[in-house]
């Protein structure tokens, strides 16, 4: 095996590891936050519901600002650079500035919530900014350490604490505010989201006291290394800001216009940001193997990676979209509950949008990894003018549809304005033969199907709808012979993971060879 394919193997195998732990802890994130939200949803008013996602969806905005840019800008880095001494400096003012700006950007939040509240008239939004004021200082701290791990491809912080942890500890002081009143208030789920992401920097930051050593022991710093790191976060911070504003834009300008309606539109948001899990929790460890592969000049590397990455998330994201298009209303009821299966339209926009995404791949992430910095900045621009845009123009006449148009457009926007830079200045994008057949094969005859019955299937059956799904797109690759070198290096990398040979990887390799033969 040459070098090349020894890297991409090497690559795929930490890709894969820190997809699948991503991957898993993500769902356990969406099934505890699904659990908090029937817990909550159940407990309070609709309009303190509202209150509550609109707040919730403006502090999300807010954490941008003060990570600065650096979680991307520090997890390219680390690989990138040359010596411990320059990696101790990036590290170093990293975690400075987790502290500093997580203090500030709280502190400011809960200064301005109340005034905020007093400027919608609606004195409940500005109670809820304030105590999420403490969660979005302990989230930008906490994602800024994970950011450091993220660059020694380690998911560890992001994955058990961030995904997992925090959602656990919201749960469980749900259920602590709940039990003394025999029901929960408003101000008790308030508090216990901002308990559980204090309690969660905690752990993230005793992780990062015992296991950064490990990765870096101690020595001098380089001087002058962190303010370059600072510079090359500059495009980075104004693309993390124009992202959040692309991701909550709508969301916010739908409150403004009809805030009765967010409720159930950012229901439908969150089903459609489960088709981007798999290709997000991909991108994450993309960042890092992707920057290695550029500093040794190995563009191929890269590209390979990236289209085989991209290829076997859609075995996550092309089933969901299938299931919450053609079904809407199952979808939202088996997720929801009965309340929010009357508006569907929302949904299907939604989805569409979320899944034209996935299939574009980690655009951000390799621009970020090949030093693209300035285009991810423009690309977020672009994406922001049209989600606001869109949004001022559409949500007063149409609401939670207009806004539903402005998030799925925005979205596709930002992901194919970067695979298409991409493709022209390095070549990598994901439009490959082996990626489009089973994609067509699968997809088409799928949706055909269910857009003609319209089944009427009972809540059980949509899980083995949808792995269903999934099992006829891996048919489908095999039948259809729609394989290449990356497809057998990453199931070599499987194979290597579970640490024992895999029968079908061996007669897969064999008629992968004979293909290409």
């Amino acid at each position: 095996m040459d070098d090349s394919s020894t890297r991409v193997r090497d690559g795929l195998t930490s890709v894969t590891r820190g997809t699948l732990f991503l991957l898993v802890a993500t769902l356990l994130f969406v099934g505890l936050s699904f659990v908090s939200r029937v817990v909550i949803v159940r407990s309070i008013s609709t309009a303190e519901w509202d209150d509550y996602s609109w707040g919730l969806t403006l502090a999300g905005l807010l954490s941008a600002f003060g990570t600065l840019g650096l979680p991307s800008a520090i997890a390219r880095s680390i690989p990138f650079a040359h010596s411990d001494a320059e990696r101790r400096s990036m590290v170093r003012g990293t975690l400075q500035v987790a502290v500093g700006t997580g203090v500030l950007v709280g502190a400011v939040l809960w200064g301005i919530g109340p005034f905020i509240g007093a400027s919608l008239g609606n004195r409940a939004i500005g109670l809820a900014l304030q105590f999420f004021s403490v969660a979005v200082g302990a989230s930008i701290a906490s994602s800024l350490i994970a950011a450091i791990f993220q660059g020694y491809e380690d998911v560890t912080p992001n994955a058990l604490f961030v995904q997992i942890l925090n959602p656990l500890l919201f749960v469980v002081f749900l259920g602590a505010a709940f039990l003394p009143s025999h029901g929960l208030t408003f101000v008790g789920a308030l508090a216990a989201y901002a308990a559980s992401t204090v309690v969660a920097l905690g752990m993230v930051a005793l992780y990062a006291a015992r296991r950064l050593p490990h990765h870096l022991p101690s020595g001098p710093a380089q001087a002058g290394v962190f303010p370059k790191l600072v510079r090359f976060a500059v495009p980075l911070f104004i693309a993390g800001i124009l992202a959040s504003l692309t991701g909550t834009g709508d969301t916010l300008i739908l409150g403004v216009f009809h805030l009765p309606e967010v409720g159930t539109y950012t229901a439908s948001l969150t089903l459609s940001r489960l088709l981007q899990v798999g290709i997000g929790a991909a991108a994450y460890i993309f960042l890092p193997v992707s920057a290695k592969f550029f500093r040794l000049g190995d563009t191929t590397s890269v590209a390979m990676t990236y289209t085989t990455v991209t290829k076997w998330m859609l075995l996550f994201s092309l089933p969901l979209f299938l299931v919450f298009f053609f079904l809407p209303s199952e979808s939202l009821g088996f997720v929801f509950g009965p309340r929010y299966t009357a508006v569907i339209v929302p949904l299907q926009i939604l989805v569409l949008g979320g899944f034209v995404s996935t299939v574009f791949g980690p655009g951000s992430s390799a621009q970020v990894a090949l030093g693209q910095t300035s285009l991810v900045a423009y690309n977020s621009a672009a994406a922001a003018v049209a989600d606001v845009g869109l949004s001022f123009w559409l949500v007063p006449s149409y609401g939670s549809d207009g806004a539903a148009i402005a998030w799925a457009a925005a979205t596709v926007v930002a992901y194919g304005l970067a695979v298409l830079e991409l493709g022209i200045l390095a070549g990598v994008h994901p439009f490959r033969t082996h990626l489009l057949v089973p994609l067509v094969v699968t997809g088409v005859p799928v949706g055909v199907v269910l857009g003609l019955l319209r089944p009427a299937l009972p809540w059980w059956a949509l899980p083995l709808l949808t792995l269903g799904i999934a099992a006829l797109f891996v048919v489908v690759v095999l039948g259809t012979r729609s394989i290449d070198r990356g497809d057998e290096l990453f199931l070599q990398a499987v194979e290597g993971l579970i640490g024992r040979p895999i029968p079908l990887v061996r007669r897969l390799g064999r008629s992968l060879r004979r293909g290409l033969s």
